[in-house]
C-alpha cells in the first residue's frame, strides 16, 4: 500500500463526502478508492469512516487522522512547490467553474495560450451559474461576479470589474417609448432572469440619489441563461439589465441602446475564488496569473460608449 496515496484518497473522500465523487475527482475507479480506504483502516487498525447506503461520517479516530492528513499533505505540497524542478511546475488536473457567457466571450478564445504555456495541465471547464461546493465537487477554483459572501471559506482574487447597464433594442423603444425616470421604468416590460443559484427571478437593484431601489417590471418572458437573456433584448422582447462586458459590442453597433444611464450602481467585481484552507498549488497559481493577465488586457474594452 502506498501510504501517501492512501492518505490523499482518504482526504478526498472526506472532503467530497462520497466515495464516488472522490473517485471522479481523482480519475480513479471507485473500487480503487474503496480498496485504498479499507487498506488504510486495516493498516492503522481502526475504523476511519462510518458508512451506510445513504450516509458517510468520520469516526473519532477518523476525524483525528483526517486533521493530521490534511496538515501533512499541505506541508508536502508546499515543500514540493518551493523547488523550481518538476514538483513546482504547473501540472496535473485543474477544474475551473465559470458562467457559459464568460467562457464563450473571453476564456475559450484565449485558452490555447494557457495550454501552450502549461502543456502538462489537464484542464476541465465546468460551465454554469449555480452555487458550487468547491471541496465536495472537486473544483479547484471558480470565476464569479459580485461581492464574495463566502470569505470564511474562500479566498477571492479580484481579476476585473464591470457595470450593470440597462438597455433595449431600437425596435422595443420605437414601440414602447424610452423610459426617462424610475417612475417611467415601472410602466415598461423587461426580460426576466432566473438565478442559477437560487432558482428565483432576480430583481433590479438601482441606486437613485444614493438610495437603493428594487425595481419590479412586467416580465412576459423569463430565461435562465445570460446569452439567451441578451438575445431576448436584441429581439426587442423587453428591457434588459446586463453586465457591460456582455452588451458593449451591441451598444457600439447600435443593436442595443442604453437607457437611464444616470441609474448607476457601484462597479461589480469579478473574482477568481478558491478554498481558503488549501495551499495554493502551482497549477492554480498559474491559472490565476493567466486569467488575471487576460482580464487586464480585455477590461478596457468594456468601457461604455459615450
Amino acid at each position: 500500500m502506498d501510504r501517501l496515496q492512501a492518505m490523499q484518497v482518504f482526504a478526498r473522500v472526506v472532503e467530497a463526502n462520497s466515495f464516488s465523487k472522490a473517485a471522479d475527482s481523482l480519475a480513479l475507479p471507485p473500487s480503487s478508492v474503496t480498496r485504498a480506504v479499507k487498506e488504510l483502516e486495516n493498516y492503522l487498525g481502526v475504523r476511519l469512516l462510518q458508512r451506510t447506503t445513504r450516509h458517510l461520517s468520520l469516526t473519532p479516530d477518523g476525524s483525528l487522522y483526517y486533521d493530521h492528513c490534511r496538515r501533512l499533505l499541505a506541508e508536502i505540497e508546499a515543500v514540493e512547490a518551493s523547488f523550481p524542478g518538476s514538483a513546482g511546475r504547473p501540472r496535473g488536473r485543474l477544474r475551473v467553474d465559470m458562467t457559459p457567457s464568460f467562457a464563450r466571450l473571453f476564456v475559450l478564445p484565449a485558452i490555447r495560450t494557457f495550454q501552450d504555456a502549461y502543456p502538462e495541465v489537464e484542464l476541465t471547464l465546468t460551465l454554469g451559474d449555480r452555487t458550487v461546493d468547491l471541496v465536495q465537487e472537486g473544483v479547484d477554483c471558480v470565476v464569479r461576479a459580485g461581492v464574495p459572501r463566502d470569505s470564511a471559506t474562500l479566498v477571492a482574487r479580484r481579476i476585473a470589474g464591470f457595470e450593470w447597464v440597462i438597455c433595449a433594442a431600437p425596435a422595443y423603444l420605437e414601440r414602447y417609448g424610452e423610459p426617462r425616470s424610475l417612475e417611467d421604468l415601472r410602466q415598461h416590460r423587461a426580460v426576466g432572469f432566473l438565478s442559477g443559484r437560487s432558482g428565483r427571478r432576480t430583481h433590479w437593484s438601482l441606486v437613485v440619489d444614493g438610495e437603493e431601489y428594487a425595481a419590479q417590471l412586467r416580465e412576459d418572458i423569463t430565461v435562465d441563461d445570460t446569452d439567451a437573456y441578451v438575445a431576448c433584448g436584441l429581439e426587442g422582447l423587453g428591457l434588459v439589465r446586463a453586465a457591460s462586458y456582455m452588451v458593449v459590442p451591441h451598444l457600439r453597433s447600435g443593436r442595443l441602446r442604453r437607457v437611464l444611464p444616470e441609474l448607476k450602481a457601484p462597479t461589480v467585481p469579478l473574482s477568481l475564488m478558491y478554498p481558503q484552507n488549501r495551499h495554493l498549488s502551482p497549477t492554480v497559481r498559474a491559472f490565476a496569473d493567466w486569467i488575471g493577465g487576460l482580464m487586464r488586457a480585455v477590461e478596457p474594452q468594456w468601457k461604455l460608449p459615450g
